[in-house]
């Protein structure tokens, strides 16, 4: 496994190989992403691991919950801090079928996260990297190590799956509007 490069605007670790773990908990991630999507949520999920155990699960539970900030790793971090009874999760590792937002990269730094393996890169508002680079900045006292394309196709194409469904409904809703407007007139 490559080490974090000195240079800390190279967030993400060039990796070639995942170990049997990495993809089992990642594996754990993409059926609580499947959950998400059941719900009709933005289907990702998220796992916290301390010594090979996991300690935190989360899925997107933002609209159900009402709350903006339920997002996966939110949710999983949030689990992880009341089973270890900690706030600081140090010597952790997150498992998330997307890369963290800005917000969520930011919760990873308070949290004191050691390590974020991601599937998918989000190139619109991903903070490890890809449209930002919040983990690793300078002025952070804590720094993240960040590894992308866990699973990636998998991930992936549930990622654009739920968003080619939702265009479709919304499309529809807007069509079945339209005809009600226009039998009503």
């Amino acid at each position: 496994m490559t080490n974090l490069n000195e240079n800390t605007e190279n967030v993400l670790l060039p990796i070639t190989e995942f170990s049997a773990d990495d993809e089992k908990f990642m594996r754990r991630a993409i059926a609580l992403a499947k959950i998400a999507d059941s719900h009709n949520e933005i289907p990702v999920g998220a796992v916290v691991v301390c010594d090979g155990k996991i300690v935190g699960e989360g899925f997107n539970q933002s609209i159900m919950n009402n709350d903006p900030s339920a997002h996966a790793e939110m949710m999983a971090i949030r689990d992880a801090g009341i089973k270890i009874n900690n706030y600081r999760l140090l010597d952790c590792t997150l498992y998330v079928t997307l890369e963290p937002c800005p917000m969520c990269a930011g919760l990873l730094v308070h949290s004191r996260i050691n390590k974020v393996i991601f599937a998918s890169k989000d190139l619109k508002t991903g903070a490890a990297g890809s449209a930002f680079s919040l983990l690793n900045h300078e002025k952070h006292n804590h720094q993240v190590i960040a590894q992308a394309g866990l699973l990636n196709d998998e991930c992936s194409t549930m990622l654009s799956a739920f968003f080619k469904r939702r265009r479709a409904e919304k499309k529809a809703e807007k069509k079945q509007k339209a005809t009600i407007n226009l039998s009503s007139d």
